[in-house]
Order: structure tokens, then C-alpha cells, then sequence
């Protein structure tokens, strides 16, 4: 799984780093939302950590734009200033959970993986639901449905083989 921190607080940024590189995930840090747009944009990221409040572009405009570009990727938002009007707004705009910082870090873990989980059952309904369009796609469509139909049918074999029979005498005759 690979993972994207994206926090301002840089002590926050290196302790969760290696605590989730030691459980054996790949780990990147952005400490600016810019930042976290462009690792999203160069690499394939399955969870993104995401502070609320951070200078330049905000945590709400970053989930917008990663939830309008990238709508797979599972977004947790963090937070040390915590209001029920930002927790709804994270929520609306499509951020699986709304965390309260400090943060416990088996919460944390906990959530993240969880995240993750949610993200491989979203991904693997969206490919069955791909073979399921391609099978009605291809599947052969029974027209035999009424007496005509299977009349026209029966008259085309005829025909068809009339015409394979005279194709046989034709190389014959040559």
C-alpha cells in the first residue's frame, strides 16, 4: 500500500513516516497541498492522510480536487482545530474519516488500513461491474424469439447450403 502524508507539522510528517514504513508501507510526505497534487499526479497513491489547515490551499480545496481528479484514492482528514462544520464538510466532499489530531497512532494505522480495504472493494466491484457491461457487450443475442424469425433463419441455412453445393460442383468442373 502506498501512502501519502500530507501535513504542515513536520515532526508529524517524520515520526508518522517511519512508524508506518516500519509496518512495511510505502510512505510519501507533502507539507503543502500543491505538493500532495503533484505526488498524486506522478504516482499511484491508495490513502492520503490530509491536514485541514495548512498555509497556502487549505485541506478542504485539496480533497475537492483529489476526490474531483483521482476518485478512488481514499482521503482521511486530520485536524487540530476540530468543528463539526469542517468534520461535515470533509464528509460531503468525500473524505472516508475526519481525525482529531493529536492522534492516537493504532487509530491512525487502524483507519488507514481500513481506508485501504475500502478503496480494494470499491476497485474490485468497478471491475466486476466492467465484465459484467463487456459480457452484455458480447454476449450472443438469441433473435428466435417468434415463428418468422426462426422461418428466415431456416431459409438462409437452406439457401446457404445451395449455394455450398454449387460452390463444390463449380471447383469440381474446373
Amino acid at each position: 500500500m502506498k501512502i501519502l502524508l500530507v501535513d504542515d507539522d513536520q515532526n508529524f510528517l517524520s515520526v508518522a513516516k517511519k512508524r508506518l514504513a516500519k509496518r512495511g508501507y510505502t510512505v510519501l510526505t507533502a507539507s503543502r497541498g500543491f505538493e500532495a497534487l503533484e505526488e498524486l499526479r506522478c504516482q499511484f497513491i491508495h490513502v492520503v492522510v490530509l491536514d485541514v489547515k495548512m498555509p497556502g490551499m487549505n485541506g478542504i480545496d485539496v480533497l475537492k480536487v483529489i476526490k474531483r481528479e483521482f476518485p478512488l484514492v481514499q482521503v482521511i482528514m486530520l485536524t487540530g482545530v476540530p468543528t463539526v462544520g469542517c468534520a461535515a464538510e470533509s464528509l460531503k466532499f468525500g473524505a472516508l474519516n475526519y481525525l482529531i489530531k493529536p492522534v492516537d497512532f493504532e487509530e491512525l494505522f487502524q483507519t488507514i488500513k481500513n481506508a485501504h480495504e475500502q478503496g480494494q472493494h470499491l476497485e474490485q466491484k468497478i471491475r466486476n461491474t466492467q465484465i459484467k457491461v463487456l459480457e452484455l457487450n458480447y454476449k450472443p443475442i438469441n433473435y428466435m424469439n417468434d415463428d418468422s424469425t426462426h422461418q428466415t433463419v431456416e431459409n438462409l441455412n437452406r439457401l446457404q447450403g445451395e449455394n455450398h453445393g454449387k460452390n463444390e460442383d463449380d471447383a469440381g468442373g474446373r
